[in-house]
Parts: C-alpha cells; sequence; structure tokens
C-alpha cells in the first residue's frame, strides 16, 4: 500500500459564515489530495488555529467581525511564515487584492470563483507559489508599467480603508461598528483619520472619491 501522507495537503478554513465553511469544505472533499484539519469563525479563533496547526494552507476571509483578514493574515504571517493564506472575499480584485499581497497572502479568491480554480488555487500556494487570477495580473502588471502617483487612499491602514469603503457603500458609522463589533467612538475616530490623511472634509467627499477610484461595488 503505498504511503500518500506526505502529498496530502492540509487546510484551515477561516469564514464567520457557517454556510461558506460547509461549502468549501464540501468542494475539497471532492479531492485525493486535499484535506480540511480545522476551521474558525473569527480572526481570534483563526490566529489560534493557526498556532496549533500543522496545515500548510489557510483560506482566510477578508471580512471578519472581531480582526478583519488583513489584520489576521499580518499576525500569521508574522508568527507562522510558513503558513500559506489564501485570501477569500466577496469583493471585486481589485478593492482589496494587492493590499492583502502586499501584507503577505499567497494569493486572493473572489467567493464566486469556480471551483476548480479554488483547489488549484490551494495546490499553488501549498508548493510555495503565489496564485493570482489573469485580471489581476494584469492589474499588477499595469501598476509596474505605469509611472503614476500612489492614491491617497493607499496610505490609509487596514482598518481605516474597510472604515472608507463601507462609509462609502452607504452604511452609518452605527452599522459599522455593529457589523466589525467596534465601538461607534472607535469607528468614528477611523473616520476622522481617514477623512484627515486624504484631506477631505466630509463623508459626501469621501464617497466621491471612492465611487471616483472604484473602491465601492
Amino acid at each position: 500500500m503505498t504511503d500518500t501522507t506526505t502529498s496530502t495537503i492540509r487546510v484551515l478554513i477561516a469564514d464567520d459564515h457557517a454556510i461558506v465553511r460547509e461549502g468549501l469544505k464540501q468542494i475539497l472533499a471532492d479531492t485525493s489530495d486535499i484535506v480540511v484539519a480545522g476551521e474558525a469563525k473569527n480572526g481570534l479563533e483563526a490566529i489560534r488555529l493557526a498556532r496549533s496547526s500543522e496545515a500548510q494552507v489557510m483560506l482566510l476571509d477578508i471580512s471578519m467581525p472581531d480582526k478583519n483578514g488583513i489584520e489576521v493574515l499580518k499576525q500569521i504571517k508574522k508568527e507562522m511564515p510558513q503558513l500559506a493564506v489564501l485570501m477569500l472575499s466577496m469583493h471585486r480584485e481589485e478593492l482589496y487584492a494587492i493590499r492583502s499581497l502586499k501584507a503577505g497572502a499567497a494569493g486572493y479568491l473572489n467567493k464566486q470563483s469556480a471551483p476548480n480554480e479554488l483547489v488549484n488555487a490551494i495546490r499553488m500556494v501549498s508548493e510555495g507559489m503565489k496564485y493570482v487570477s489573469p485580471s489581476l495580473a494584469q492589474a499588477l502588471a499595469r501598476q509596474v508599467g505605469e509611472d503614476i502617483e500612489t492614491p491617497r487612499h493607499e496610505i490609509l491602514s487596514d482598518r481605516e480603508y474597510q472604515t472608507l469603503t463601507m462609509i462609502a457603500s452607504g452604511k452609518s458609522v452605527g452599522d459599522i461598528a455593529a457589523e466589525l463589533s467596534l465601538s461607534v467612538k472607535t469607528v468614528s475616530e477611523y473616520r476622522a483619520r481617514l477623512l484627515a490623511k486624504m484631506q477631505l472634509k466630509n463623508s459626501a467627499e469621501l464617497t466621491h472619491y471612492a465611487i471616483k477610484h472604484q473602491l465601492v461595488e
């Protein structure tokens, strides 16, 4: 009997939606070389799971209630640089993909991607490669090839950037606080900081900027 243990890819799933976790597990159950070694429903659980597991890959949702996915990614890469983290998101690639890759992600996938694309991405990043979709590869090539000024939103912290996109999507400070499990005061501070950094006066100007730069869905 052949020992296949060494070729098995152990994967962790971190997503706050149970239905998403179940869907991912069903997709991976149809493979012969990938097994789900654990799952987490929030950012803190994801970090604890990564610390205690010997998995090679983590599928990490970018929108988590307690700590956003990029914050979790940075913490994991700081403590466990060998773990390949593949970011999953409902957002268009141009909103978070490049920011995720700069933070250490091994790849970025939209949740609407085909199952075979997910499986191929897992196999690639488990071997130390990066995974980017053809459309993201084009966006990266444009950034390298063009001598353009860094847009103002690129200087924002991950939380500030997340707050920007949520405000521009029409959510109130209270809505954002509830969704991110933060206090209204904390979200208000993020809003004030990002307005100051971007030299904008109010949410209306912020929304106009976000639309102009295609930062909202």
